[in-house]
């Protein structure tokens, strides 16, 4: 691929909750860590650290979060295909956001030890909290 991105595993584990799309933000979606709020004609989907998630809110729990370390041009392609392919080919689901100065690549925690492995013999670099 020709990309070798430099990785910063996030601490805690997250959670991706899903709320009814008219429902208004709770005030648990916000606070520390990476936090994601993303809001469509089907859903209110909340990306947070899990412990902030109450109990009987429909989540997938149990994701680790890394944070792609730029600096990368706005434009610039392939950033987040050479990470997520070899991760894909292999059979590991992800889960990718993406803000305005970056990505975030989250997998499910019990896969990282073989996602890291994976992501190192790429080229990438997976570097601890």
């Amino acid at each position: 691929m020709g990309k070798n991105i430099r990785l910063q595993r996030l601490a805690n584990d997250y959670a991706i909750s899903r709320l009814a799309p008219t429902d208004a933000l709770p005030d648990w979606a916000d606070g520390p860590g990476f936090v994601s709020i993303c809001r469509n004609v089907d859903e209110l989907s909340i990306l947070c650290e899990q412990q902030r998630v109450p109990e009987g809110v429909t989540a997938d729990r149990e994701w680790t979060a890394l944070r792609f370390l730029g600096p990368f041009a706005f434009g610039e392609t392939g950033i987040v295909l050479s990470v997520i392919q070899p991760l894909s080919e292999a059979g590991l689901g992800v889960f990718v956001v993406s803000t305005y100065d970056g990505d975030h690549l989250l997998l499910k925690t019990t896969d990282m030890p073989r996602g890291t492995a994976l992501l190192t013999r790429a080229g990438h670099s997976v570097l601890p909290v």
